[in-house]
């Protein structure tokens, strides 16, 4: 058993010995690279400094009521399986929305707005991820309020009690036909203040914009005291506003059993924008139209499969992400990796693809930065070891012979001891061959002093 114990310590002493060489190894080796080990860090600090961060855990979303809050929950769960939250904000609509986003001190940085609603003129700070849904113009009417036949939208529209949201599109149906607007006919309120209202018989009609899904736009198609109105000048309201776009509700779209509606209803309608905060971050950008594609993409009442997201009209800017996304499809990693990994990976790529193209020659040119350090050394060695031999032979005394010898001694043992001893061997050996030369040459002198005495 003990010499099993003094086989195990002398086992351990030499892993020990080994570590320890190793560490004076490496700490010799950064005593001689520090300056290039300084580049490369602050290349690297620059490269920080430019890259993008991550993405954050948290994203604030401006919805509204209706069909927006139900969009937004299927987002929101979306995000979640993503591990990213997102914080649904109720607003009073689109409009709402798009104040919050240009408004540059709000938190909010993505909401849901109805094409049409941005001023050309005011779109600082924004852009849009594309169209995601249609957002189709409702005008449901109470029975037998309009003759057969009658466009509704015309100016027996201006002669009965119409409830509209005045933040919608649907104001411009009535300036396009030139009707009169007044506080008489067209009463301000809220889609739901509208429906309760029409149901109980205070007002005559109900303009809204809202998707099919929409609670209240269901309970009026349910209702058999409403109807809904068809724009048989769809086309016309097409061409001159360019953002909106023509649905069709076909025969018995509604309810096959009872075949309603018994005729086609024209309808238009805009569409429903993602629009961002330009400083949105790219890869949260990357995840909404991801979620765009999965939760929209798929056909509903007036799309078809892969209809949207897309980019349907240009009152906003196109993102750079979303711009990418249409041309080649969300990032390939996103595809393979979740989330996270994959953002972390291309973020790293991008980031550390550079730093290698500037850290490659930088490491490539250790092994001739230690050479050429050696040489330094040595030629140093090499300017004393001629100075030397000037001032010696210029003034040259006998007496110093030991002194002498002890300044080539001490240059030798610097050669030595130095890390060039180990780097530029050659170079070594020549300095004291000649270090040696003059140490004979000295010997020559002295014979020769000697003789001449």
């Amino acid at each position: 058993m003990p010499g099993f114990k003094e086989d195990v310590f002398e086992h351990l002493a030499a892993v020990y010995q080994t570590i320890a060489d190793e560490m004076k190894g490496w700490i010799s080796l950064l005593k001689e690279i520090w300056p290039l080990l300084l580049l490369l860090f602050l290349g690297l600090l620059l490269l920080l400094w430019f890259a993008e961060p991550a993405p954050p855990k948290k994203v604030m979303v401006a919805t509204g009521e209706g069909s927006y809050r139900v969009l937004a929950e299927k987002y929101k769960t979306f995000f979640e399986k993503k591990g990213i939250e997102l914080e649904l904000i109720t607003t009073k609509g689109s409009d709402d929305n798009l104040k919050h986003l240009l408004d540059r001190s709000d938190p909010i940085q993505v909401g849901f707005v109805q094409s049409g609603m941005v001023d050309p003129n005011n779109i600082k700070g924004i852009e849009t991820l594309g169209s995601i849904d249609y957002e189709p113009i409702w005008l449901f009417y109470r029975n037998h309020i309009f003759d057969k036949g009658t466009h509704v939208e015309s100016n027996a529209l201006a002669k009965v009690r119409v409830s509209i949201d005045p933040t919608t599109q649907a104001l411009k149906i009535f300036k396009l036909n030139h009707l009169p607007i007044n506080g008489r006919n067209l009463l301000p309120m809220t889609n739901t203040e509208g429906l309760k209202e029409l149901q109980a018989g205070r007002v005559d009609a109900l303009v809204l914009v809202d998707g099919i899904e929409s609670q209240i736009v269901q309970k009026l198609i349910a209702d058999p005291n409403i109807q809904l109105a068809s724009f048989a000048r769809a086309d016309a309201y097409t061409r001159l506003l360019p953002y909106l776009e023509k649905v069709t509700v076909p025969i018995g779209g509604f309810n096959l059993a009872t075949n309603t509606p018994d005729h086609p209803i024209d309808l238009i309608s805009t569409t429903t924008n993602l629009v961002i905060d330009n400083r949105l971050h790219p890869a949260i950008q990357s995840l909404f139209l991801e979620a765009a594609r999965e939760i929209n993409g798929g056909r509903s009442y007036f799309a078809k499969t892969n209809q949207f997201p897309a980019y349907l009209d240009s009152e906003l800017p196109l993102s750079n992400e979303a711009s990418f996304f249409y041309q080649k499809g969300p990032p390939v990693l996103m595809k393979y990796l979740p989330f996270w990994l994959a953002e972390f990976i291309e973020r790293m790529f991008f980031l550390l693809l550079p730093f290698a193209a500037f850290a490659y020659p930088i490491l490539k040119s250790i092994p001739t930065y230690r050479t050429n350090l050696a040489k330094k050394q040595i030629n140093s060695i090499y300017k004393e070891l001629e100075r030397f031999e000037q001032t010696t032979i210029a003034n040259f005394d006998p007496s110093r012979r030991g002194e002498y010898l002890e300044i080539l001694n001490e240059m030798e043992r610097r050669v030595l001891s130095s890390k060039a001893s180990k780097i530029a061997t050659a170079e070594c050996y020549s300095l004291r061959n000649n270090i040696e030369f003059i140490r004979n040459a000295l010997e020559k002198q002295l014979i020769y002093k000697g003789r001449e005495a």
